[in-house]
């Protein structure tokens, strides 16, 4: 069975830093599109970034926060990494990682990705 498992999530304040994690098994991750996406309370679940599969040549980030979070993968560890930097609060909400079959060119929305982990909570307060 295919499993997603984020960490990293907690509590930071604004213009800190965290470093979110997704640990994919038993697949190999090189042969699936990455993606990360948040969801707030009350509002709907958003794409945040995605890379491509093998090699995460091909990036997407959400407007919102470009220059402050970045995409990568390790495909021998089967990880998948979003690095965010500067966080505001409103960065905070669940943020899942997700996969899917890589077929095509990168398309980062929800509904694209079935494949979702349970979720990690980042939240940024003062």
């Amino acid at each position: 069975q295919v499993q997603l498992v984020e960490s990293g999530g907690g509590l930071v304040q604004p213009g800190g830093s965290l470093r979110l994690s997704c640990t994919a098994s038993p697949y190999a991750l090189e042969f699936y599109d990455i993606g990360w996406f948040r969801q707030a309370p009350g509002k709907e679940i958003e794409a945040v970034s995605c890379n491509s599969a093998p090699d995460g040549s091909t990036t997407w980030y959400t407007d919102s926060v470009k220059g402050r979070f970045t995409i990568s993968r390790d495909n021998v560890a089967n990880t998948a990494f979003l690095q965010m930097n500067n966080l505001k609060s409103e960065d905070t909400a669940v943020y899942y990682c997700a996969t899917t079959w890589s077929k095509g060119p990168l398309e980062c929305a929800p509904g694209r990705f079935p494949t979702r982990g349970r979720g990690t909570q980042v939240t940024v307060s003062s």
